[in-house]
């Protein structure tokens, strides 16, 4: 299975069977996704050491500039004000919130996946 693949449906990068998170959580009740510990089918586990997720803040962070500039270049072309950017840049950045951290931390367990991992 490809990188891409394994991203996008968020399951074990080992066997894709499990989803890596066990809920979705919710931006509008500050609610957090929760992730599962290991692999419901192989045992693989999720949490790989203390601290494993601290690089997913960069590509998180990767993901939220390029909202940032997809909402100011949509501002743009529809000539919207600066405070109407900015507005709607915060809006976005917060319904994307828990989208931002799904996938970046998905993005980041897939990334050092190897196949000749062992637990």
């Amino acid at each position: 299975m490809s990188y891409i693949n394994r991203v996008i449906k968020g399951t074990c990068p080992k066997c894709g069977q499990t989803k890596i998170f066990k809920s979705n959580g919710n931006p509008l009740i500050f609610k957090l996704p929760v992730m599962n510990n290991r692999c419901s089918k192989c045992n693989y586990s999720f949490h790989r050491e203390t601290g494993f997720y601290f690089g997913a803040m960069y590509v998180s962070y990767g993901w939220t500039v390029a909202e940032m500039v997809a909402v100011i270049v949509l501002g743009l072309i529809f000539n919207r004000s600066f405070m109407e950017m900015f507005i709607g840049i915060v809006i976005v950045l917060f319904l994307l919130s828990t989208f931002n951290y799904k996938i970046s931390r998905i993005m980041w367990l897939n990334m050092f996946f190897n196949e000749e991992d062992e637990e």
